[in-house]
């Protein structure tokens, strides 16, 4: 099953104020292992980035200003997710600012029902917990130290990792080291916490058993 795990970056918040998408990021998932298929691309968002969203992202108006416009785009971007579910954190968000865009050209808008939001997930799995991508990636032991500022497709890297730990489908992970030339096989620390579950025998069954053993000591010794 191919999914696309996706995130966008804008000049501000809402659509509402004429705000528009700077950074599209996709990744391929295919059974949930990332594929070698990515789409990304910058955009000129024909207006200025607000200093909050510059705070966020850091593009300038200068950096993006020869960039391809959202219609320069659309088909290749339309043609990479058909027919595949998309994943995204906060989905309201990026489905609003990627629809206006659409709106805004006159094409078929993306209907929520092919959208996942692992936001939605964390939510209800975690009630009353922090939720946000940095959160998640702290509880599931992923490693985002690279992320200083908010891209697009770092985003989608580091949310792909979080989504497999979400719908509990990561397993421990055994690392393999090489040490003074030599191969040594090192457990290393579980992305997710094990238990094991204590079942203690009945007096019942501790007596059978002895009794059991017994019975094997006369057959075999006298």
């Amino acid at each position: 099953m191919k999914e696309i795990v996706l995130d966008t970056e804008t000049t501000g918040l809402s659509v509402k104020d004429g705000h528009r998408i700077v950074e599209i990021g996709c990744i391929e998932l295919n059974n949930l292992i990332p594929t070698k298929n990515v789409f990304h691309c910058y955009l000129n968002p024909e207006r200025k980035v607000s200093e909050s969203a510059l705070k966020v992202h850091g593009y300038t108006d200068e950096f993006l200003s020869d960039k391809k416009k959202f219609i320069d785009v659309v088909d290749d971007f339309l043609k990479f997710i058909d027919g595949k579910k998309i994943i995204i954190h906060n989905a309201d968000f990026d489905i609003s600012h990627l629809n206006n865009e659409l709106s805004l050209i006159n094409k078929k808008i993306i209907s929520k029902e092919n959208v996942i939001d692992t936001l939605e997930i964390a939510r209800n799995k975690y009630p009353g917990s922090a939720i946000s991508l940095d959160a998640l990636c702290k509880r599931f032991r992923v490693d985002n130290t690279k992320r200083k500022t908010h891209t697009a497709l770092l985003d989608c890297e580091l949310l792909s990792k979080v989504y497999i730990n979400l719908i509990d489908q990561k397993e421990p992970i055994f690392q393999f080291k090489k040490q003074n030339e030599s191969r040594n096989v090192t457990l290393d620390n579980y992305k997710n916490k094990y238990s094991k579950k204590i079942i203690k025998i009945s007096k019942k069954e501790l007596e059978i058993h002895k009794k059991f053993l017994r019975e094997q000591l006369k057959k075999n010794f006298y």
